[in-house]
């Protein structure tokens, strides 16, 4: 037996026990992540700088504060997410109770990401303890330091029989993923997310997979040029490009480019200075790979903003890219880094139609004055989450369901959704005792009688819908 079995086998164990259902066991642990987190503020935060060269204020407010708000509003509403929610019933149920139950799955799988290490391995977990679930947490090897804090520091916080952190590489996570859990929540990429689902079809566990895309962002003619130029380096180059809901490249007119770009490079030089590598507050590329993957991304299109690199440092600038043609290889791939390609398209409606050939997105962008261009953009097509004149924002709202569709991802969370999806809803009836003489129309011997009895008191009419004739 594997140490991984070994673990799961502890962890359906004390599943088994019931010992994670109670609302004050679940309160107990989100309360002891939420000393975690302000414990270890500053081993996170060293951390983070570390793998990712990422500041203290960006630090705080995408992955400290996001988490801290989740554990609080889970808190908060707990209590009324875990009661039995009673559901209408018909004529011939009238005298029992009927409800949804929700039910813990048992032991979950949560592998996370390195771009947004903490965020994206505790908001998950946020959900699954408030379901009741045990959970394995795997955190991402390669943002290494970060691996480190989660593995050493996190365990002693929670209960070590209903929560385990293991680390490892690809190849032990391909031993985790033969293992049976019974929920597996992965985010990642699409190429990955592939084999995550085949290894749990295998055992038909349910998964949320949480991918990524290009995100398309397009520009209309008339817009403010300079708060749209402030509000798309702000979402492109947050975390040096390496977020799954960044703008991955911008759609417009020829005229509204050739406006756009020197307001894009004012706002570069506003946000990060005329060298940008000298800024605190802008982060590095997470390793030499992906570092040499963004910088044969520059030989697509022309430069027209940045463009520099440093091997020895993993940087390269906030960059910009025009005149690139849709067949160049920043177009057949999620940039996940600092480059922003323009496409230009004659109107709103090549753009959609652009859109609406590729991959559903995980978001989508539209910035316009009129609010009948972006909501036209927003009706005709397909994303996982959308933003009207702004970017990535929509996911600070725990109040929106956060997830992809089709090539983005399955599945969503946030909030309440995040209890919902870590939670078998179960339906739940139970009947009355007596009254025998009303249940025996649905028995043999059957007669038209009956049966129209049965189909009355079971049957939903439509409202406003006459039967009489």
């Amino acid at each position: 037996m594997s140490s991984y079995e070994e673990i799961l086998g502890c962890l359906q164990a004390s599943f088994l026990s019931g010992k994670t259902r109670s609302e004050q066991f679940r309160i107990s642990q989100l309360e002891a992540l939420g000393r975690f987190l302000e414990e270890k503020r500053n081993a996170i935060l060293e951390a983070l700088s570390k793998d990712l060269h990422k500041s203290v204020f960006e630090s705080e407010v995408s992955e400290i504060s996001m988490v801290r708000t989740e554990i609080n509003f889970a808190i908060n509403n707990l209590k009324s997410w875990m009661k039995d929610e009673y559901v209408d019933k018909n004529l011939a149920t009238k005298m029992d109770s009927a409800f949804v139950r929700k039910d813990p799955f048992g032991v979950v799988l949560i592998i996370a990401p390195w771009n947004y290490p903490i965020n994206l391995m505790l908001i998950p977990l946020i959900g699954a303890i408030s379901a009741g679930n045990c959970v394995i947490l795997k955190p991402s090897e390669i943002c290494t330091n970060t691996e480190k804090v989660l593995a050493e520091f996190l365990p002693p916080y929670l209960d070590k029989d209903c929560f385990a952190v293991v680390c490892g590489g690809v190849l032990e996570t391909i031993q985790l993923l033969e293992l049976k859990f019974d929920y597996i929540f992965f985010t990642g990429s699409p190429n990955v997310g592939k084999i995550v689902m085949a290894a749990a079809a295998k055992h038909l566990t349910p998964v949320t997979l949480e991918l990524g895309g290009k995100n398309p962002c397009y520009v209309d003619r008339g817009v403010n040029i300079h708060n749209t130029a402030n509000r798309i380096v702000w979402s492109r180059f947050f975390n040096a490009g390496q977020t799954c809901v960044a703008p991955d490249y911008i759609l417009c007119d020829t005229e509204t480019r050739d406006q756009l770009v020197p307001a894009l490079q004012n706002s570069v030089e506003k946000f990060y200075g005329k060298d940008p590598q000298k800024s605190p507050d802008f982060g590095r590329i997470i390793n030499d790979k992906n570092f040499q993957r963004l910088k044969a991304l520059l030989g697509s299109g022309k430069v027209v903003i940045g463009g520099q690199t440093d091997e020895n440092d993993k940087y390269i600038a906030p960059t910009v890219l025009v005149d690139v043609e849709e067949t160049d290889p920043v177009m057949q791939e999620e940039i996940f880094g600092p480059i922003l390609p323009i496409l230009t398209v004659e109107n709103v409606e090549k753009a959609i139609e652009f859109i609406n050939q590729r991959e559903r997105p995980l978001a989508l962008y539209a910035f316009s004055p009129d609010n009948k261009v972006v909501n036209h953009v927003l009706d005709r097509t397909s994303s996982g989450g959308f933003c009207g004149n702004d970017g990535m924002m929509h996911m600070t709202l725990i109040s929106l369901p956060f997830g992809g569709i089709g090539n983005s991802g399955m599945g969503m969370y946030h909030g309440k959704y995040s209890f919902d999806t870590f939670s078998h809803h179960r339906a739940c009836l139970l009947r009355n005792t007596g009254m025998e003489s009303l249940n025996m129309i649905r028995c043999p011997p059957y007669t038209d009688r009956s049966l129209d009895l049965l189909l009355l008191a079971t049957e939903t009419k439509r409202k406003g819908f006459c039967s009489i004739l």
